[in-house]
């Protein structure tokens, strides 16, 4: 990428944000930072309870996200962060406006498969319904691109960097 953007790692829980963002970071020479740090306490006490969610639990964290986001315009960063609906990566553009987002995307069962095998996050299995009836995918006036999470973290993060290569340039 010629300039350096602010990316955000969205994604279903168990998408592979948390190992992909620093990859993805490391990739491009600029700071990651963990979108699960934004959220306040009380946030994590529900998700760990089981509790999806609401709307407005969301809100300051993503507004967290977006001041974080908005500090690195021009310097470029890769944060985490599902972003699941429109309406929460438009509140991301509309704190930091030149944000470009990487879906990572794929089948139910392998991610299921992969949150269960990992250890110490609060999100449950459980909540992995919830995250795909909430999730909107970009839509085509969104800057961004949908990236497959088959494959190693090295193969995901590489299909990554090529996607946002070509996303950044300019079309003859």
């Amino acid at each position: 990428m010629n300039t350096p953007h602010v990316v955000v790692v969205m994604g279903v829980a168990g998408t592979g944000k948390t190992t992909i963002g620093p990859l993805l970071a490391a990739r491009l020479g600029v700071p990651y930072a963990e979108g699960d740090d934004f959220h306040p306490q009380s946030n994590i006490a529900k998700m760990s309870a089981g509790t999806p969610l609401t709307d407005d639990d969301r809100w300051p964290w993503l507004d967290a996200i977006g001041d974080w986001a908005h500090g690195r315009a021009g310097l470029g960063g890769v944060v985490s962060c599902s972003a699941l609906k429109r309406s929460y990566r438009d509140r991301l553009r509309a704190a930091a406006p030149g944000v470009v987002f990487v879906h990572l995307t794929g089948d139910r069962a392998l991610i299921e498969d992969r949150m269960s095998h990992r250890q110490g996050h609060f999100m449950p299995t459980a909540l992995l319904d919830s995250q795909f009836a909430t999730l909107q995918p970009l839509e085509p006036d969104e800057a961004g691109v949908a990236v497959n999470v088959t494959g190693s973290p090295e193969e995901i993060t590489e299909r990554a960097a090529t996607a946002l290569t070509a996303l950044s340039e300019p079309t003859p």
